[in-house]
């Protein structure tokens, strides 16, 4: 089973940054493509971005967040930058074993707990 842990949330000014973390248990971590999503009060789970080993994709947050992986750490990052209330929500990461469907929650195997992001105006 992979654990994953979230950190990085808070409570950040419109337009300002955050850099949030997830690191995983698993030691054969750089074969599983990693995924951030967010939910945000009465929403669905939406897809933020996504990292494999051959590279990365991002959803509507294109330009804004860049998705990165260290494989030394086991850690998968996402940088949030030009933050809109809008972004606010938990965020979650999540680890699956194949390269398809990265946009796709429920093809994911492995969820951490998420961590609240909250964006003032």
């Amino acid at each position: 089973q992979v654990q994953l842990v979230e950190s990085g949330g808070g409570l950040v000014q419109a337009g300002g940054s955050l850099r949030l973390s997830c690191a995983a248990s698993e030691r054969t971590f750089s074969t599983y493509a990693m995924g951030w999503f967010r939910q945000a009060p009465g929403k669905e789970r939406e897809f933020v971005a996504a990292i494999t080993r051959s590279g990365a994709r991002a959803g509507s947050v294109k330009g804004r967040f860049t998705i990165s992986r260290d494989n030394g750490k086991n850690t998968v990052y996402l940088q949030m930058n030009s933050l809109k209330p809008e972004d606010t929500a938990v965020y979650y990461c999540a680890a699956k074993g194949g390269t398809y469907s990265l946009s796709s929650a429920g093809d994911y195997d492995h969820w951490g707990r998420g961590t609240q992001v909250t964006v003032s105006s």
